[in-house]
């Protein structure tokens, strides 16, 4: 009788399986290709177009799971389930609408295109801007700023689209990855010697907030990524008395796309 009761325990506390990414990722490895020796992706979208019964599938499974049993995911598994959301539904945003030359033409003035509503999660009709800056950002038991190096808008200036879907279990290496692939991107973050600046991509202007959160201040959490973004030695006291100049790149807009559109 003790060890039924023991089992029961057992099986109560027990964490609910994770969620089943194995379509999308599926679809990552079949359409997204590493650029640049790894730190870059880019998408077919025209595969993508033809496997769009499996999409749809994943799709349709993320938006069948309830609150309630997404409330029974671990942390890991409940942040790894929203970023691959937020990039498949992204996916499924530009095929929508005919593989724009950029997402940044879906929509009007009044509303663009993280303000549609065109899918449903965890039991509500949703928007990209709801899943990326309410569900994830908006949540201090998930939010951790190495998200804004996961999560995909489908352009060339965001970081890469991980071929790969990311998982409860591996969520904490793939993070560290993809934060270093996108640091390493020298068209996207580097050490300007003539300027004696450090140039950075545009996400650090606009979620600035985040990151110094996370470390006290910008300079303070880039400083944790010295090696990385090439920072000479000399001017890593710079950096970390928040003295060191940091610009903030251009933008590029332009779908990440195999084709060039």
């Amino acid at each position: 009788m003790r060890m039924l009761f023991q089992l029961a325990l057992l099986i109560i506390s027990a964490p609910l399986l994770a969620f089943d990414h194995g379509d999308w990722d599926t679809l990552l490895n079949r359409h997204v290709s590493t650029e640049r020796g790894g730190v870059a992706t880019t998408v077919n979208y025209g595969g993508m177009a033809q496997d769009r019964d499996l999409l749809k599938a994943y799709l349709a499974s993320l938006s069948a799971v309830s609150a309630s049993q997404f409330d029974n995911f671990h942390r890991d598994q409940q942040l790894a389930f929203l970023i691959n959301a937020y990039n498949a539904f992204t996916v499924e945003l530009i095929l929508l609408e005919g593989q724009p030359a950029s997402i940044r033409d879906i929509g009007s003035f009044f509303s663009g295109p993280w303000d549609k509503e065109f899918f449903s999660l965890l039991g509500k009709p949703r928007t990209l801007d709801e899943l990326e800056h309410e569900m994830i950002r908006g949540n201090p038991a998930l939010m951790d700023p190495r998200i804004h190096f996961a999560v995909n808008c489908a352009s060339v200036g965001c970081p890469a689209l991980r071929p790969e879907a990311y998982t409860g279990e591996r969520l904490e290496s793939q993070l560290a990855d993809s934060t270093r692939r996108f640091l390493g991107d020298r068209t996207r973050n580097r050490f300007d010697l003539d300027d004696e600046a450090l140039a950075v991509s545009k996400i650090f202007d606009w979620y600035e907030e985040d990151f110094s959160r996370a470390a006290g201040s910008l300079s303070h959490y880039l400083l944790q990524y010295a090696d990385t973004l090439g920072i000479p030695a000399r001017h890593r006291k710079a950096l970390e008395q928040e003295s060191l100049t940091i610009q903030f790149l251009p933008y590029d807009w332009a779908l990440n796309s195999t084709t060039g559109r």
